[in-house]
């Protein structure tokens, strides 16, 4: 019961919190949030005539997207060169030496994609001036570029015969400037305030309270804490959905995340512009019902695979019962005691139905069914709330093929929000919703058959199968959260899952910018009695059989051979079974 009330405050406070933020955010799109335009206004206007951007530009979606992918590469390129010259750079108190190329191509592929995969130790490997103007920036520009889509497509919807969908420049600067630097500014505040530490020094050596022996036989009496500006990272990190951690540790290490009430307020960040997105896209299309629609098939989408994981998790390892350990508190292995199971599968559910990856226990210690339903929301693509903006726009893609499921159903030509979807428009959302999930199956499948996709599991069997599956469904789809015992540091694994993040971020997004020029140029058909209504409960139960057909049909096989015959084996060994 403690457990469900937690959970039942916990989307209590999101709904509280993102309807307003949603109406907001929505007013920032359209120019019209007068209050903060006044407080931050010169801000805006001051970029505008540095970098020559004109309010009043309009741009055809082919134009947008090029500006985007044009933005994006170079965010990637500078973040790239910052790795592999910060050891000549300032800000580099414990004298970090260049990242390796390849590595240090994956990472800024990673955070310019708002996938924040990271396959090195924060702070082993990255100088605070490489943490701060390359990873923290990148944080805030990838999320606003997700916004910007997502503000995009619902102009697509909402504008009659018109050939444009805004600027990207003007949306871009918005999301930044007027929702995501606010909030950030506020959420760092309340993260020193739980003891989140935020300073420019390096490190601090302090004196154990017992000194230990290292392997070699010497007296170890002091020991080396890194430090760096990681309030102000950890805050856009939550907000943004990047979940790319300042420590190796991520929100499990006590720097990043030190008590109970900065576990909740991290926990509400990761969902919130997500869930506040759907009451932005209701209000810009004048269709508040929309909103809730949305919001109520993410939820319904995300209740199921966290029940399953808090159960999994609270019943504990049975395989560690038989070796007579106390399993009282549920499966600890892996999780840290102030925040305990429950806590954890709510993290973990939730990270992952974000497009977020943060964590505060490691997945891979999972039961095999509480590590399956985190594994299993990505897989659905992140439309369970999903990445900032990435997560609306592909749950919208699904609502298109479910209208065209329902027209197929009834003879009718499919309609949504007054526009007719035709074979266009079919064609390019469709491709949204195949191609991160086959880039999930072929990247795995190729893992599995190439020596150097094997040799770097370190559990082999069917969890390492899992550990190499949930690292490609985690780059596919934008997520960044990994099973710890995959090491994806040689050049095949950050290579290949570059690639998947490349295919899962940037080929997406083009495609959807296709739907939101061709609905853009479209006009409004007129509602008859034939028109399926698309801000019903009966609507909301179609979306959400849709996505889990579509999720079960493609991934019920790969997860049979990996998390669910670990739990049939399990179950076997620890009832006794050869």
């Amino acid at each position: 019961m403690a457990a469900v009330a937690q959970y039942g405050a916990y989307f209590a406070v999101l709904v509280v919190a993102a309807v307003p933020l949603g109406h907001y955010i929505a007013r920032v799109y359209d120019g019209q949030a007068s209050l903060a335009q006044r407080l931050l206004g010169p801000l805006e206007r001051g970029i505008y005539r540095i970098t020559g951007i004109r309010l009043d530009e309009e741009m055809t979606a082919k134009r947008y997207a090029f500006c985007l992918l044009a933005f994006n590469l170079a965010g990637a390129l500078v973040v790239y060169l910052l790795q592999r010259l910060q050891g000549y750079l300032p800000l580099n108190p414990a004298h970090r030496g260049g990242v390796d190329p390849f590595v240090a191509f994956n990472t800024a592929v990673s955070f310019a994609s708002n996938t924040n995969w990271q396959a090195y130790g924060g702070e082993t490997t990255m100088s605070p001036l490489t943490q701060m103007a390359g990873l923290t920036v990148q944080n805030f520009l990838s999320a606003a570029t997700g916004m910007a889509v997502a503000a995009a497509l619902a102009r697509g919807f909402i504008r009659r015969g018109s050939g444009t969908l805004g600027s990207f420049w003007v949306d871009l600067t918005r999301g930044a400037i007027y929702v995501l630097l606010p909030l950030s500014l506020l959420f760092a505040g309340l993260l020193v305030s739980q003891g989140v530490v935020q300073t420019f020094e390096g490190s601090i050596t302090v004196k154990l309270v017992e000194p230990q022996e290292s392997a070699a036989g010497q007296t170890i009496t002091e020991q080396v804490i890194p430090l760096g500006p990681v309030a102000s990272q950890v805050a856009i990190k939550q907000l943004g959905t990047n979940g790319g951690g300042y420590f190796n540790a991520n929100s499990a290490h006590p720097f990043e995340n030190p008590t109970p009430l900065s576990n909740f307020l991290e926990l509400l960040a990761i969902l919130l512009i997500p869930a506040a997105l759907c009451f932005t896209f209701g209000s810009m299309v004048k269709s508040r019902r929309h909103g809730w629609v949305l919001f109520a098939t993410m939820v319904a989408l995300v209740i199921p695979p966290l029940l399953l994981c808090a159960a999994s998790e609270h019943g504990g390892n049975r395989a560690l019962a038989d070796l007579g350990i106390d399993q009282a508190a549920g499966n600890m292995e892996g999780k840290e005691v102030r925040f305990g199971a429950f806590t954890s599968a709510l993290w973990a559910t939730v990270t992952t139905a974000a497009s977020n990856g943060s964590v505060n226990a490691m997945h891979d210690s999972f039961t095999p069914l509480g590590g399956l339903a985190p594994m299993w929301l990505m897989q659905l693509g992140e439309v369970a709330f999903g990445g900032v903006g990435s997560g609306l726009y592909g749950l919208l893609m699904f609502a298109i093929i479910a209208v065209f499921i329902a027209g197929l159903m009834v003879g009718r030509t499919p309609e949504l929000l007054g526009k007719k979807l035709e074979a266009y428009e079919m064609k390019m959302a469709a491709l949204v919703v195949l191609l991160p999930s086959a880039a999930v199956l072929v990247g795995t499948a190729i893992a599995c058959a190439l020596p150097a996709g094997r040799a770097q599991v370190l559990n082999p069997g069917p969890h390492g199968f899992s550990e190499m599956l949930y690292a490609f469904s985690s780059a596919a789809n934008n997520n960044g959260s990994a099973f710890s015992g995959l090491d994806a540091t040689n050049r095949f694994y950050t290579l290949a899952l570059s690639l998947c993040m490349l295919i899962g971020r940037y080929w997406v997004i083009v495609f959807v910018l296709a739907v939101a020029g061709a609905l853009g140029r479209k006009n409004a058909v007129p509602v008859s009695a034939g028109t399926l209504p698309t801000d019903t409960p009966l609507f909301a139960l179609l979306l959400i059989g849709t996505v889990l057909l579509i999720g079960a049909l493609t991934f019920i096989p790969a997860l049979a051979l990996g998390p669910v015959v670990e739990h049939l084996r399990l179950a076997a060994v620890a009832g006794g079974a050869p």
